[in-house]
């Protein structure tokens, strides 16, 4: 009898996987050096535990998939693992995404519909035209949790010249993603912030800037102690992945959009350590999406994959 049970035991636990949850963090505007010469503990802790990697936006300079270092493309990139050519957003107008490329909320909705999906920005533009919620082209994608449109709240939020209004956006944002997270654990989920991209334009390479990245570092820290209770307290396993979206122009670090080596230079940082050769060795914007469609297990569309311009940088 002691036999069968040990038996049934390990047939349990052999057959036992972690609930796994993801969470993608885009900072607006950071570039690779203010990062590194900034003191930022909590980005700090995570990447000890997992990895820090020197990334690349703007595809392949000089060739057929080179695209503009801004803002709306960045997002775009991450969201579909392909470059402009493909995904069709060049600038932050968002004209005529093309939707055939999908993005990970939607290849995670058709292979799993029961998970849930949840975004959390200062820029409503991002579920509504990148993500494309709602619409025909993306086979009416849902997402559970929204918290965004706060852009366009002007009694909340009176619009002022040193952009402050942005900063306690973000603040918002941030409150609303812990709190999520915490108590309903949403299976993907997005956060976007923007301040410190505000901050960059308005003053370049400066004490404004560097106290920004203080302060979205304080943020990643309230986001990550909300990941460690959901671990803690439901035993789930939980990828975050934080990047940026552009780097900055080299000589006052005000302005971005070009192919310029500091333009083009962002970083990716995570808590995983399982990082393969990928990780260190030209590491892209692009690469964020098969990286998840591998840990969520994500059965995804052959051709899909197939146009995917980017690789997982995790075992």
């Amino acid at each position: 009898m002691k036999f069968y049970v040990f038996l049934l035991l390990l047939l349990s636990f052999e057959g036992y996987a972690q609930n796994k949850k993801c969470l993608l963090v885009l900072v607006d505007g950071i570039p690779r050096d203010v990062l590194k010469n900034t003191d930022t503990p909590n980005l700090d802790k995570i990447s000890k535990n997992g990895g820090f990697g020197d990334a690349y936006v703007g595809g392949e300079k000089g060739g057929a998939s080179e695209s503009p270092t801004i803002s709306a493309v960045g997002y775009n990139s991450m969201l579909t693992g392909t470059w402009a050519n493909k995904h069709n957003v060049w600038g932050n107008a968002i004209k005529a995404p093309n939707y055939s490329y999908p993005t990970i909320f939607k290849v995670t909705r058709e292979a799993k519909p029961n998970l849930n999906l949840g975004i959390f920005s200062t820029w409503k533009d991002n579920r509504t035209k990148l993500l494309g919620e709602g619409l025909s082209e993306t086979d009416h994608l849902k997402i559970n949790f929204v918290f965004d449109g706060y852009e366009n709240d002007t009694v909340l939020f009176p619009h002022d010249k040193e952009r402050l209004f942005i900063k306690n956006i973000d603040d918002l944002v941030v409150k609303k993603a812990s709190e999520t997270i915490t108590l309903h654990g949403p299976d993907l989920s997005w956060v976007y912030l923007e301040y410190t991209d505000d901050m960059g334009h308005k003053f370049g390479d400066s004490p404004q800037m560097t106290d920004a990245v203080k302060h979205m570092d304080n943020q990643i820290g309230v986001l990550w102690s909300a990941i460690e209770k959901r671990e803690k307290e439901f035993d789930e396993d939980w990828l975050l992945i934080i990047t940026t979206d552009h780097g900055r122009d080299e000589k006052t670090g005000r302005n971005h959009g070009g192919q310029s080596d500091r333009e083009r230079a962002t970083w990716i940082i995570t808590n995983k350590n399982k990082l393969n050769n990928r990780f260190n060795n030209g590491l892209a914007i692009v690469d964020i999406f098969p990286t998840v469609v591998n840990f969520l297990d994500l059965t995804v569309d052959k051709k899909v994959l197939s146009n995917l311009d980017g690789l997982p940088f995790i075992d």
